[in-house]
């Protein structure tokens, strides 16, 4: 089967690796455009390009597949190139372009997504990062038929995973992407014999994982010591949920609930104690504990290194 692929980051890596070692053809990738990262700001390209160039697979990276759109000439060529791959199928996973319906009539059997929650739950751009800070207890994979809704389609393969409660999106989204790349080997072995039954999604429980935006970074002591706990490790790795203390904002990797209640007597965001074992906080409900945390321009440390270089003390309260 000639399988046409479209993905940009890690998560969509492991999916094209997995596609590949099952022996499907792959005439084409699409991924996104290099774009300026790092402190330096230079060109990098996706984690899809880097894997694609190294098996040396003909990729397009158009700006956008509209063909009235900003920039025709992009999708012009790349219909070219998507006509010329013949393909029979097309996969896409975290692609970050919208697929207009001449893409998705293009291949025979249909466009496929690896979509990394249950459907309808959590439609959108970080279905990872929004389970977590709900406190959702499950979530999984579907791959789905796609149409020209937002994560509508028809839903081809489910399964589902457990979060567990040390899950931050970096570890959910390994166990995640590692899923999504299986599921789709035997959902297009599958469609290839014409075993597929397509289900409809309920219409009920839609949710929308919006794309997740730096200022949401910032911790809101206001709320429960579970949330903010949910809060940090749906940050992590990125954007990294972040604190404000006097005039310095420091970035938080790890926490811990306290089984103490909150005293009466002190103010959200008011630091209880200081010890190499964390950084014990008051919130508005409960008590967490901060126990790896990065100062601008340093590293993520434990609490007992962190504070050997960065004075925190019983009595100092965070911004709210």
């Amino acid at each position: 089967m000639r399988v046409i692929f479209a993905g940009t980051p890690d998560f969509a890596r492991v999916a094209l690796a997995q596609l590949h070692g099952a022996g499907f053809e792959i005439p084409l990738v699409l991924t996104q455009p290099d774009r300026p990262a790092g402190r330096g700001m230079k060109l990098q390209a996706s984690s899809v390009k880097q894997w694609t160039e190294s098996h040396q697979i003909p990729i397009a990276q158009p700006r956008s597949l509209r063909l009235d759109g900003k920039y025709p000439e992009d999708a012009a060529a790349a219909r070219q190139a998507i006509e010329a791959a013949q393909a029979d199928a097309m996969v896409v996973a975290a692609y970050g372009l919208i697929l207009p319906q001449w893409v998705l009539d293009m291949p025979r059997l249909g466009c496929f997504n690896i979509h990394a929650s249950l459907l309808p739950r959590w439609r959108g751009a970080a279905p990872i990062h929004r389970a977590i800070q709900a406190g959702d207890r499950e979530t999984g994979i579907t791959i789905m038929q796609m149409d020209a809704g937002l994560d509508t389609g028809d839903m081809l393969a489910v399964q589902k995973l457990a979060i567990q409660a040390s899950d931050t999106t970096g570890t959910l989204h390994d166990r995640l992407a590692a899923l999504g790349g299986q599921m789709i080997v035997q959902a297009l072995e599958r469609a290839g014999s014409g075993r597929l039954r397509p289900v409809r999604q309920p219409a009920e429980g839609v949710s929308y994982a919006h794309k997740i935006e730096k200022a949401e970074a910032a911790v809101d002591w206001s709320q429960p010591a579970a949330s903010i706990d949910r809060h940090i490790r749906a940050m992590t790795p990125f954007p990294g949920a972040s604190a404000q203390i006097g005039p310095d904002t420091l970035k938080l990797w790890h926490s811990e609930i306290d089984s103490c209640p909150r005293p009466p007597d002190m103010r959200e965001g008011q630091i209880l104690s200081v010890n190499a074992e964390g950084v014990r906080v008051a919130c508005g409900e409960g008590v967490l504990v901060l126990t790896e945390l990065q100062r601008a321009g340093g590293k993520r440390l434990g609490a007992a290194d962190f504070l050997r270089g960065f004075a925190l003390a019983p009595g100092m309260r965070f911004a709210k």
